[in-house]
């Protein structure tokens, strides 16, 4: 029995432990990106820790290079242990270093969908999303939502998500039909920090994603240097709000990705945090913290505060 806290993901009635597992980190080396390519062996050991860790959801997707397939041959047999979640829209077996435009027509979703239950070698999926946030009328043109409600009378999804972004994900929310909602947020990400909010207040279960790894700030400039032209600004800007905030100040003993994963957990209405390793001893740090459960409550309202006017601050800059 996991000592993981746990909560549930909204309308589904699902129970899910409060930490989850994304497999993005799963895919392997792409061009112009960090990262290496798993052996085997590797992969198995990690989807397997993943579970014996009492950790119940694994967030996935067609996008994320062979994880797909390394959940079906490493973790198929152990099906019943997890609440599966994937993504639809997605580029079907795109060519090799080629990432075309994502397609939102039914025969797409519907193909997705197939090609994920043959990879995972399961007869159903329990959350398929709508991948990068397509806009209330590109799905009403397409009729998306029609054809994985069709695939949910089939049996083969349970529950139909976004994994949305604003401004979009404003609509997303008025639609009424997503029974969860995969959200970026984390202490120096909180622009949808009320959107969690909404989405709880309208039944639906929030997942959040970017809690830790893509929340961290980079500290060394040589980090910073190593990382693609395209998330240098980005993950600048996380480092300057970290210290234009002094967030050291208020750690108070605890190491940073402790605190920016019990941050995130703070979060009132939040049901599940993803959090991405290939490495068991980062995945181990990361059930530790997440068994603490949230920051103390005076902890989490300085931070907050230090936060808020440090965004003020640096956007009157």
């Amino acid at each position: 029995m996991s000592d993981l806290p746990t909560s549930t993901l909204g309308r589904t009635g699902a129970t899910v432990t409060k930490l989850a597992y994304g497999a993005m980190e799963l895919r392997g080396a792409r061009p112009g990106m960090p990262g290496r390519d798993l052996a085997p062996d590797e992969a198995k050991t990690i989807l397997n820790a993943v579970l014996d860790a009492g950790i119940t959801l694994i967030d996935t997707s067609p996008d994320y290079g062979a994880s797909e397939e390394l959940i079906g041959e490493f973790i198929s047999h152990r099906r019943s242990e997890f609440f599966l979640s994937s993504k639809c829209g997605c580029p079907i077996d795109p060519p090799p270093g080629e990432r075309p435009p994502h397609v939102f027509t039914r025969a797409n979703v519907r193909a997705g969908v197939e090609q994920s239950l043959r990879r995972m070698k399961t007869d159903h999926i329990d959350l398929v999303q709508f991948h990068i946030s397509p806009s209330r009328a590109e799905l009403e043109a397409n009729d998306s939502v029609a054809e994985l409600v069709e695939l949910q009378r089939e049996g083969k999804v349970r529950f139909i998500g976004m994994s949305g972004v604003l401004p979009n994900l404003t609509d997303h929310i008025a639609m009424g039909v997503f029974d969860a909602f995969q959200i970026p947020y984390s202490a120096l990400e909180r622009e949808h920090e009320a959107s969690i909010h909404d989405a709880t207040a309208a039944g639906a279960g929030t997942i959040v994603r970017g809690g830790v790894a893509r929340g961290v700030p980079v500290s060394e400039a040589q980090a910073l240097e190593r990382l693609p032209e395209r998330f240098r600004q980005t993950y600048a800007k996380r480092r300057d709000l970290w210290d234009e905030a002094g967030l050291d100040e208020v750690l108070d003993g605890l190491g940073r990705m402790e605190f920016m994963l019990r941050f995130t957990l703070s979060h009132p209405d939040m049901t599940t945090t993803i959090v991405g390793t290939a490495n068991p001893k980062h995945l181990a740090e990361n059930v530790a913290a997440a068994r603490k459960g949230r920051l103390p409550a005076d902890q989490y309202a300085e931070a907050k505060r230090r936060l808020s006017a440090a965004t003020e601050a640096v956007a009157a800059a």
